[in-house]
């Protein structure tokens, strides 16, 4: 008895163990498999589909800068001023400030070559209140030769209204030098602008309320009318529907509701960090002046065979020096010839890439890489291909 016992116990923990095998090759293992699997699917979708924060491709209405300008005068250049002769504004600018300040040098002639008229530039950026300061730039409007040292006089800057926004003055900051030997000049950067760092006091504010508005307007910086239509999906989803509208591809207009009324910038802080997934037409951008060509991820082709030729045709012309002979007239003379060689190399083994329909960016340049091509020779087979009908992108020529 106890012998049968013992052998049902040990087939009884057989059966077990080989229960136990199997669920842990056949259910556990394939589980496991395809939850990994899901997960690498899901994280390769997320950076498939990369998103962007709402404020990184909209522009809210009225928070922007303005541009400011004014004209005045750098004194203290050594020697490298604008030239008073040829600079009827620089001098009639230089009577004009010594005159307010009780000087009279009218019916006299002025020599000086230590001042320069220029152009202030800044920006003034939103919300900037009385008192704050803003970098601003100097450009020369003469003759001056260089600005380093120089200082510039106090000197209104306007907005496109006429309004006085800021003042500015202060030393100048060069990025180049001109230095200049009786038969060598060396120039680096451009001498005749720079910048002044918080050169410019704000005496103006904006009049522009934000907290007030009843309604804004969402302008996106890449106009597309998917990517307005999923930004308004993803603010109606969060702050409430029908508050967020599509106008055109470029705006959103959003109705700031109740609970947010005198608190925009509340509103503002709730929205712009929502994550939004943005998408673009297929375009391509070519620089012809540097030869640089930029391509988006949704560039498709249709099935078409490119070939590369390299055709070099090469003139070279070298000068021959032709005397005359021993018993030539006195009249002959020695003259210098050129002696032009014209070579054609048509190099052999040009090769055919064949493109797929449907070929992405990737299999674009893949394929064009392998013929070898230069950017610029890229250029020319992108327009090429274009005009063949068979690139479904739009090119952009800068």
């Amino acid at each position: 008895m106890a012998q049968k016992y013992n052998q049902k116990h040990n087939n009884s923990m057989r059966i077990r163990v080989d229960a136990e095998v199997v669920f842990y090759r056949f259910v556990f293992l394939p589980l496991m498999f395809l939850i990994i699997l899901w997960g690498y699917l899901i994280a390769m979708s997320s950076m498939a589909h990369a998103e962007s924060r709402i404020k990184d491709i909209v522009a809210f209405e009225g928070i922007r800068e303005n541009m400011l300008m004014g004209y005045g005068l750098v004194v203290g250049l050594n020697g490298t001023g604008d030239k008073l002769k040829n600079s009827a504004f620089t001098e009639q600018s230089l009577i004009a400030f010594l005159e307010r300040q009780g000087v009279n040098t009218r019916g006299t002639e002025l020599k000086t070559q230590n001042v320069a008229a220029v152009t202030i530039t800044a920006t003034l950026p939103p919300f900037a209140r009385t008192g704050s300061k803003v970098d601003v730039s100097v450009s020369a409007m003469g003759d001056a030769k260089n600005l380093a040292g120089g200082t510039l006089l106090a000197t209104p800057l306007y907005g496109a209204d006429g309004e006085v926004y800021a003042v500015a003055q202060g030393s100048i900051s060069i990025g180049g030098f001109k230095a200049q030997g009786e038969s060598t000049t060396i120039t680096k950067g451009v001498p005749t602008s720079g910048f002044i760092a918080n050169g410019g006091m704000v005496e103006r504010e904006t009049d522009f309320v934000l907290n007030k508005l009843q309604k804004m307007k969402l302008s996106l910086r890449n106009p597309d009318i998917s990517t307005a239509q999923r930004i308004s999906d993803v603010i109606n989803e969060h702050i409430g529907p029908s508050l967020a509208n599509v106008s055109d591809p470029g705006t959103v207009e959003l109705t700031v509701p109740d609970v947010y009324k005198n608190n925009v910038t509340q509103l503002l802080a709730d929205i712009e960090t929502l994550p939004v997934e943005t998408d673009q037409v297929a375009k391509i951008v070519i620089d012809e002046a540097s030869g640089t060509i930029v391509m988006g991820e949704n560039v498709n082709i249709d099935t078409v065979a490119v070939a590369q030729g390299n055709l070099v045709v090469k003139v070279e012309e070298r000068p021959v020096v032709s005397q005359p002979n021993p018993f030539a007239p006195e009249s002959s003379q020695t003259v210098v010839t050129a002696q032009t060689e014209v070579s054609v190399n048509d190099k052999p083994g040009n090769r055919m890439a064949i493109l797929k329909k449907g070929a992405s960016l990737k299999d674009l340049v893949a394929g064009l890489n392998a013929l070898g091509v230069s950017p610029r020779d890229l250029i020319t087979i992108l327009q090429t291909i274009k005009s063949a009908g068979a690139l479904q992108a739009e090119i952009k020529t800068r």
